[in-house]
């Protein structure tokens, strides 16, 4: 099989996938605010207390494929990152938490040609798969890395790549128990997570409990997540609903940087 009949063949292959999810039925959500908080909440308030010695942001896949029109993922996340204004809220966290010297880390997603050889895959795996989501062409090589699906957002990429934020080996499914990002973060001596990225029922989510397993306090920032939307349901709604019940605390873009400004 030639180069050419292969990308061909992922094209067709990728093509169909977004017919299929594009033409099925949409979901309907009331016409008030689906994500707002409980007017009477049973959960006790947050007890996080702010220490910016202590803190790093981790932001989870600020790629293409998840948060660009032309990311091979848009159909499925891009109501959700347009509804959040997650790239603009992003840009501002990374922004705020540079000029604050505070640690920045990026747990980002991978995906090489052996992983395409999987032998079982979950339903959300074979999704990314078909899409050719966070597609790289080997684990020793950049070669058609730039700007590629897999690439950061061009938005992001003076914070991330100034030399001094934290950039993980990749996570495979959705947590991180396949990178290095704890040790990275342990070594900094890191005990609190302030948690961005996507997608908010699958990464994040995964993200989000391991970090707690290991002893981490971790705060969602609540407009900076964002989730897959299909018939079989809002990834955004179902997580945040997660988050209430076990983060430590939920914040906006606009309450972690007055926190970082000290107001």
């Amino acid at each position: 099989m030639t180069r050419s009949t292969s990308t061909r063949q992922r094209m067709i292959a990728r093509t169909t996938l977004l017919a299929s999810l594009l033409i099925a039925p949409v979901i309907g959500f009331a016409a008030e605010n689906p994500y707002a908080d409980p007017i009477k909440p049973a959960l006790p308030a947050s007890s996080f207390e702010w220490d910016s010695s202590r803190t790093a942001l981790v932001v989870i896949d600020p790629q293409i494929d998840f948060m660009s029109p032309e990311g091979a993922g848009w159909p499925v996340f891009g109501e959700s990152v347009t509804e959040q204004n997650l790239v603009a809220n992003l840009e501002r966290l990374f922004k705020a938490f540079k000029q604050s010297g505070t640690t920045v880390a990026i747990s980002p997603h991978y995906y090489y040609p052996h992983d395409h050889k999987w032998q079982y895959e979950a339903p959300a795996e074979t999704v990314q798969h078909k899409l050719g989501m966070f597609d790289r062409k080997g684990a020793l090589t950049l070669d058609g890395f730039r700007n590629s699906g897999a690439d950061f957002m061009p938005q992001f990429k003076a914070y991330i790549e100034d030399g001094k934020t934290l950039v993980a080996s990749p996570h495979k499914l959705y947590g991180p128990q396949s990178n290095d990002i704890m040790l990275q973060l342990r070594k900094q001596r890191v005990d609190k997570i302030i948690l961005a990225g996507m997608a908010s029922n699958l990464c994040v989510e995964s993200h989000l409990r391991e970090f707690l397993e290991r002893g981490f306090e971790v705060v969602v920032v609540r407009d900076a997540v964002a989730g897959p939307k299909l018939p079989d349901g809002d990834g955004y709604g179902s997580a945040l609903v997660d988050f209430r019940y076990i983060a430590n605390g939920l914040m906006t873009t606009e309450q972690v940087v007055g926190k970082l400004q000290g107001r």
